[in-house]
C-alpha cells in the first residue's frame, strides 16, 4: 500500500510546473489577444422604433472612426448606434453595405485615443491555428471564445441566399449578438469577421476572411459600393499538389468550382462543378480571395481566358463575366 508521503509525491508529480506550462502558454496567448483587440470591439444596434433592426458586434479598424460589422446586422439602415466597451454610445454612418460578403463599413466620431484593431493577412492561416472570437453583445464587456481554424476557403450561403466565398471555418463558439465581431489570430491581428453559426452542426462557426474584408473596404472607400465581376460559380480554395503547380505554372493554391449557376457565364462556357480554376487571364488564382480580387469592375463585360484543370488535363475557355447584382 502507498503511504501518505507516497500519495503526496504522486499528486505533486501529476501537477508539476512542466505539465502546466502548455496550459499557461495557451492562456497567455488568449489573454494577450483579448487585451490587445477587446477594447476595439463595439456593439452595433440598427433600426428605429418603426422597424425591426439588428443587434450585433463590430470592430474598429482605423483611428479615424472606421469600423466593420456584418451586413445582416446593419439590416439596411443608413445610420446605426455604436456602444463602446466602457458603455459610451455614439452614432455611426453606414458608408457601405455588401450583402454578397455580409460586410458593412461604418464611420463614427470616436473619442480621442479609442483603440483600433489591425486587419491582417488571412492567407497566412493554416488549419489548427489558434483563433479567438470576440464580441460585444452587451456593450459593457467583451465576450471571448477560443478555438482553432477547422477549414479555409469555404463557401457559405447567406441568410438571403447569396453565396459568400473565402470563408474561414472555426470551432470557436459564437454567442448571440457576436456576429460582426473580429476573429483574431494569436498575433493579435484580425483575420476574419464573424458572420454565422450553424445551430445544429455542433458549434461550426464561420468568418469572412480579412483579405476579403480589405478588398471590400477599399471598394467602399473608393466607389461607395462594391462593383465586381462574377463568373456564376461557388468557389472553394483548394491546395494543389506541388507537381501539378510546377507543371501548370500555377501557385500552391487554386479554386475548385463547387456549384455552377444556371445560365451564368461559367455555365455558358461549359465549366462544371469539380473543375479547378488555375489562372485568369494568365494570372494564378491563389484561392477564393484571389478570385474575388481578380474579378474587379474592369472585367465586367470583357472576355477573359480561364485555365482549368479537368480530368488531369489543363483546358482553356473564354467567358465574359457579368456584374454581380444584389
Amino acid at each position: 500500500m502507498l503511504d501518505d508521503a507516497s500519495l503526496s509525491s504522486a499528486n505533486e508529480s501529476r501537477s508539476s510546473p512542466a505539465d502546466e506550462a502548455p496550459l499557461d502558454a495557451y492562456s497567455r496567448a488568449v489573454a494577450g489577444v483579448v487585451d490587445r483587440v477587446g477594447p476595439a470591439v463595439v456593439r452595433v444596434e440598427s433600426g428605429g422604433q418603426d422597424r425591426r433592426g439588428g443587434i450585433g458586434s463590430g470592430v474598429i479598424i482605423a483611428d479615424d472612426g472606421l469600423a466593420l460589422t456584418n451586413s445582416h446586422v446593419v439590416a439596411g439602415s443608413r445610420r446605426v448606434r455604436l456602444v463602446l466597451t466602457e458603455g459610451r454610445e455614439t452614432e455611426a454612418q453606414v458608408l457601405g453595405d455588401d450583402p454578397d460578403t455580409d460586410l458593412a463599413l461604418l464611420r463614427a466620431e470616436l473619442p480621442r485615443g479609442t483603440p483600433a484593431a489591425r486587419l491582417g493577412d488571412s492567407k497566412t492561416l493554416r488549419r489548427g491555428h489558434l483563433v479567438v472570437a470576440i464580441g460585444n453583445p452587451l456593450g459593457f464587456e467583451s465576450t471571448v471564445t477560443a478555438g482553432v481554424v477547422s477549414a479555409l476557403g469555404r463557401s457559405l450561403r447567406s441568410q438571403k441566399g447569396r453565396l459568400i466565398d473565402d470563408v474561414i471555418q472555426t470551432d470557436a463558439a459564437l454567442n448571440p449578438g457576436n456576429s460582426g465581431g473580429p476573429l483574431v489570430a494569436a498575433s493579435g491581428e484580425v483575420v476574419g469577421i464573424n458572420t454565422a453559426m450553424i445551430g445544429g452542426a455542433q458549434g461550426l462557426c464561420f468568418a469572412v476572411s480579412s483579405n476579403t474584408a480589405l478588398f471590400v473596404v477599399s471598394e467602399f472607400i473608393g466607389h461607395g459600393r462594391v462593383r465586381r465581376a462574377h463568373l456564376g460559380i461557388a468557389a472553394q480554395t483548394l491546395p494543389l499538389p506541388r507537381r501539378i503547380a510546377v507543371a501548370t505554372g500555377a501557385g500552391p493554391l487554386a479554386v475548385r468550382i463547387g456549384e455552377v449557376e444556371t445560365d451564368g457565364p461559367a455555365a455558358k462556357a461549359g465549366l462544371k462543378a469539380g473543375d479547378i480554376i488555375l489562372m485568369l487571364d494568365g494570372l494564378p488564382v491563389a484561392g477564393a480571395d484571389d478570385m474575388i480580387r481578380l474579378l474587379g469592375s474592369e472585367r465586367i463585360g470583357r472576355a477573359v481566358e480561364v485555365a482549368v484543370l479537368r480530368h488531369g488535363r489543363v483546358e482553356k475557355v473564354t467567358l465574359t463575366p457579368r456584374e454581380r447584382k444584389g
